[in-house]
């Protein structure tokens, strides 16, 4: 092992959108098992120090595959295309007037027939668009493409946020 192997090696996984939770956690446990600092608690000071470091390592790697949205991200980076969300909000324009109408339509809302469709059609449209990063990064190996849909599926999951919150806000009055 290779503290500077990326995540995907280090856990011994093919470099994939598409992977076995089961199987992602199944390896993690395994290699804690073998590096968990509790293991080198009679050990000298360095080796307790490494095994601390691989603990760090593989557990930061863990995180970041287990969780869809972090994964996507990383398998873009690693192919040179970082998302930069902080930076780069470039979306098809088509998407920036669906946000647009979005955002109206939630502003807009009422009660609670009036949130219930975008609910809807807002998870329709992640659904949809965690299906194509899937296909873009473990079909095409478009890198930039993805990063751009990752940006997406980023916008929907922020704007699901704001509906559960206008959502509470009309159940509060």
């Amino acid at each position: 092992m290779n503290l500077q192997s990326d995540d995907f090696e280090l856990l011994g996984l093919v470099q994939r959108f598409a992977l076995d939770e089961s199987e992602l956690a199944a390896r993690w446990k395994a290699l804690q098992a073998q590096v968990h600092p509790d293991r080198f608690a009679s050990g000298s000071a360095a080796e307790k120090r490494m095994a601390m470091q691989w603990s760090v390592r593989i557990n930061e790697a863990y995180q970041r595959l287990r969780k869809p949205l972090s994964r996507a991200t990383y398998l873009c980076e690693l192919h040179g295309s970082p998302i930069g969300a902080e930076d780069n909000t470039s979306m098809p324009r088509q998407f920036l007037m669906q946000q647009m109408e979005w955002l109206e339509a939630l502003d807009d809302a009422q009660n609670e027939q009036d949130v219930a469709p975008l609910e809807q059609e807002v998870e329709a449209a992640r659904q949809t668009t965690v299906r194509e990063v899937a296909r873009l990064l473990d079909e095409s190996g478009d890198w930039a493409q993805a990063a751009e849909q990752i940006r997406a599926w980023m916008f929907l999951d922020r704007f699901q946020q704001r509906v559960h919150a206008r959502r509470q806000q009309l159940a509060d009055h």
